[in-house]
């Protein structure tokens, strides 16, 4: 900190002293000075008188003013926690234990190359001086604990012995964990992965027993910013490692796998303890002030800034006088009640910099080009780049509070001083207050920020001040980036278009828009008003305004009809393609070991073609019931054939959607192009949807009571007792569920969002009997279509079962398919179907190859089809 001790000399303990004059800094040392000083450059000559400052620094690197300058600022803040777990630690321990995990599984599978790296090294260092080797053990036998111990003293006389002390944890836990490795494991588990990690059988060590209790040592106790200590020290490890090579006492894999474990061990130690809070105290902070030459009277620590979980520190600050800043204009002098501020300061933290370091790294992972900004940066970068788009907004003639000056406090932290500007964040301003002329002066700020090619990415309600005055101000500048790329430009337009109508509506945020930025710049937001290109603040708030974004594209829509309305494709992949890739991993582990225990040639010779051909009747049957049931839902006629050819479309869809998704899309497509209004051909397929799952769950429950009460075969499938208490049990947790408010609200909206549109929809079918029938005739026909086919699946390998049986198999399986999120329930609908044949009663060979003709008949074989169909009905504009 540098204090200002006035025209007469040092500061009574004697602190370093710094003169400032015409813009250069110069320094005098007084002779008895221990602590570290450091020079401050003012770059410019302001017009000040000459002033010193005291300046001192702890060797923790945290910033202290020299008693008798700043420290008698008083700072209104809650207390600091003592010890904080550092997201940094969590993410080094993670990277650790991968690090870990990879040199376990390299040394599994390329023992050759790991052996043959092994000879080469020993052959080498067989030529090596042995006097030199020998001082080499010597000197690192000594010094590899001697500098950490030297280390640790010297902590302590600076009064960090909290922080020596998590360490001694560290390094005793490492000793335990690598003591247990050489003498229990090792002996207990000989050969396998770690005889390859040792390449010596188990007379070598798989660990390093010195020097991972050192290496967990130093990790936790932190040596950033000493770099003499940490040269020492790694070079004492260093050499530890080489002679426990050349001793054959450790391999190559041996001694990474001990540095991977000890640094786990220190950093996951660390973060299940927490560190010492590093981070400056509020008045250690605002005596930074000093440095940018403002003089602090009262400070106190205001709100989080934004919204979401921004977890900046920010202080207001009163200044004694009003000096000039580093431009050479002066602060505006705003005097008033506590809570009116001459200067606001914000505090970069540097261990919250990795801060949602997962949720930024899917985000990059998962979406395309400028979609995201950085991912991580240091305390340095974010400094700078904070301070660059601080200064380009104000060179592009955007309204936003002046940046005064930034330094560093100490080494874990950072501020940036912005002129105080009194006012509210839009999102606590009232709505009779967010006037169309507040709108457009916003609007006014974003364009000149559009025109200096500048991306805010943060254009949250937080962001956008409203001052006392009533204009606009853009605030919130961390995520700013200058020399923007065009679709970090139209991401922002499209997220300040999102904020906006949120507050205000989307008629009056286009309009607004409109008015300033024009109808072509609104068209170029259109394809990307999608969830995922806002931020998460903003898509939580959609959560409550479900259609807030088809609603704005509708009104640039109204305005530009020429817009092009088809979303930008922002991702890389979705994270149901994830599920899926999962799902069919499970589904390729459970089916193909079936399949590759069958003989197909000898099922091909041996099974029964006529019923083979029965199957593929039946199957051939289920889509011109799946047609009837769609005619019987839609009041409105359609023709049978082209209904009947849809429904082989959506088979091709199944292998690139899930199944309970795939075939409402495809249908309510083809309604839309047949002249039906959207929200109606929603509502007949959800209509068709509802009538067949209700069905669906009767026919369950009824031919689960028949199942228990026909024959003794197939009382193990479902017993109607067993049924009843599954039922009973179901409707236990649904209520219990509905007891969740959180849950009741969700059920209700469902519900509601499906009778509002479905209800009256059924209400125009049942007044034509007709229409009922053709309705009701094709859902149960499309259960007995899949019923027949899985039958003869069964009957063609020679398998028989009662027919409640096989309905009953099939419903369930149905069901599990439904709910799977695979492309056409894929795995899902396997595995239930071979399960339930085989408790049925069938062998798992029968079971298996019935259950892959009938997926090979209903899934498989109508692709070809209906990718024809598909693609037939899309030349002549069907779908």
């Amino acid at each position: 900190m540098l204090t200002h001790l006035g025209r007469e000399g040092l500061g009574p303990h004697g602190g370093g002293e710094m003169r400032l004059r015409d813009g250069r800094a110069s320094r005098r040392r007084s002779a008895d000075s221990t602590a570290r000083r450091r020079v401050w450059d003012a770059g410019h000559d302001d017009g000040w008188p000459e002033r010193r400052y005291g300046v001192t620094q702890t060797h923790d690197g945290a910033v202290r003013p020299a008693p008798g300058a700043s420290a008698g600022v008083p700072v209104e803040e809650p207390a600091q926690p003592d010890r904080i777990r550092r997201p940094s630690d969590a993410f080094r321990f993670a990277a650790s234990v991968v690090g870990l995990a990879a040199v376990m599984l390299l040394v599994s599978i390329a023992q050759q190359t790991t052996h043959g790296l092994q000879t080469d090294i020993a052959q080498g260092t067989a030529h090596a001086p042995r006097p030199l080797l020998t001082l080499a053990t010597l000197v690192s036998s000594f010094g590899v604990l001697a500098v950490p111990i030297a280390f640790g003293i010297e902590r302590l006389f600076h009064k960090d012995g909290t922080r020596v002390a998590i360490a001694l944890l560290a390094a005793m836990i490492a000793f335990g964990v690598t003591v247990g490795l050489d003498d229990l494991v090792v002996r207990a588990a000989p050969g396998g992965v770690l005889d390859s990690l040792i390449w010596g059988g188990t007379e070598t060590a798989p660990v390093h027993t010195d020097i991972a209790p050192v290496i967990a040592f130093v990790s936790a106790v932190g040596m950033a910013g000493r770099a003499r200590w940490q040269a020492a020290t790694w070079t004492m490890i260093g050499l530890a490692a080489l002679t426990g090579l050349t001793a054959s006492y450790a391999s190559v894999a041996a001694l990474a796998a001990t540095y991977l474990l000890g640094r786990a061990i220190g950093h996951g130690t660390l973060y299940a303890v927490g560190t010492p809070n590093p981070r400056p105290s509020g008045r250690t902070v605002v005596a930074a002030l000093e440095r940018l030459g403002l003089r602090p009277e009262r400070a106190a620590r205001l709100d989080g800034s934004g919204e979401g979980t921004d977890q900046t520190r920010r202080y207001g600050v009163v200044l004694a006088d009003r000096p000039r800043g580093g431009t050479g204009a002066r602060l505006p002098a705003r005097r008033g009640p506590h809570g009116e501020w001459d200067v606001e300061v914000r505090v970069l933290d540097r261990d919250q910099q990795t801060a949602g370091l997962l949720y930024r790294v899917w985000r990059l992972l998962r979406l395309r080009g400028d979609t995201t900004g950085r991912t991580l940066r240091s305390l340095r970068r974010s400094l700078e780049l904070e301070s660059l788009t601080a200064y380009a907004l104000d060179a592009a003639g955007a309204r936003t509070p002046r940046l005064a000056g930034t330094c560093e406090v100490g080494t874990e932290a950072a501020l940036l001083a912005y002129e105080h500007v009194p006012g509210r964040r839009l999102g606590d301003v009232p709505d009779d207050e967010v006037t169309d002329a507040l709108l457009t002066d916003v609007w006014r700020q974003f364009r000149a920020l559009q025109a200096g090619r500048i991306a805010h990415r943060r254009l949250e309600g937080g962001a956008v001040l409203v001052g006392d005055d009533g204009r606009a101000y853009l605030t919130d500048l961390r995520s700013g980036e200058t020399a923007a790329g065009d679709l970090a430009l139209r991401l922002d337009l499209a997220q300040l278009l999102t904020t906006l109508a949120l507050r205000a509506g989307p008629e009056r945020a286009v309009r607004t828009a409109a008015s300033v930025l024009g109808e072509e710049a609104l068209g170029g937001a259109v394809p990307l008003l999608q969830r995922v290109a806002l931020s998460r603040a903003t898509r939580t708030a959609l959560r409550h305004h479900k259609d807030l974004l088809t609603r704005i594209r509708e009104q640039i829509v109204r305005l530009k009809p020429e817009t092009e309305a088809a979303p930008a494709n922002l991702e890389r992949f979705r994270p149901r393609t994830i599920v899926s890739i999962v799902a069919l991993s499970i589904a390729a582990y459970i089916v193909i070991p079936q399949v590759t225990s069958l003989d197909i040639g000898r099922l091909a010779a041996t099974a029964s073609w006529h019923w083979v051909a029965a199957a593929l009747g039946a199957a051939a049957l289920t889509y011109v019931a799946a047609a009837f049931m769609l005619m019987g839902f839609v009041p409105e006629r359609l023709p049978l054939w082209r209904t009947v050819l849809v429904q082989l479309a959506a088979s091709f869809v199944k292998l690139v959607a899930p199944a309970a998704v795939g075939g409402v899309a495809v249908n309510t497509r083809y309604l839309q192009r047949t002249g039906v209004r959207p929200a109606l051909a929603v509502a007949s397929v959800g209509a068709s949807q509802l009538v067949g799952m209700v069905i669906h769950i009767l026919l369950l429950v009824l031919f689960g009571f028949l199942t228990g009460s026909t024959a003794k075969a197939t009382q193990d499938l479902a017993p109607s007792r067993t049924i009843m208490f599954a039922v009973l049990g179901l409707g236990l947790l649904a209520g219990l569920a509905l007891t969740v408010p959180r849950v009741r609200r969700v059920v209700a909206s469902r519900l509601r969002a499906m009778f509002s549109g479905v209800v009256p929809r059924l209400v125009d079918v049942l007044q034509s009997p007709r229409k009922l029938a053709t309705g009701m005739g094709g859902t149960l026909l499309l259960t007995l279509a899949f019923t027949l086919c899985l039958d003869a699946s069964v009957r063609a390998f020679g398998g028989s079962l009662p027919w409640t049986t096989v309905v009953l198999v099939f419903l369930t399986a149905n069901a599990v398919g439904s709910a799977a999120p695979t492309p056409g329930g894929l795995g899902a609908v396997e595995g239930a179907l071979t399960l339930a044949l085989t408790i049925s009663g069938l062998t798992a060979e029968t079971a298996t190859s019935a259950v892959l003709l009938y997926r090979l008949l209903t899934l498989w074989l109508p692709v070809l089809p209906g990718w024809g169909a598909f693609a037939f009905l899309q030349r002549k504009e069907a779908l």
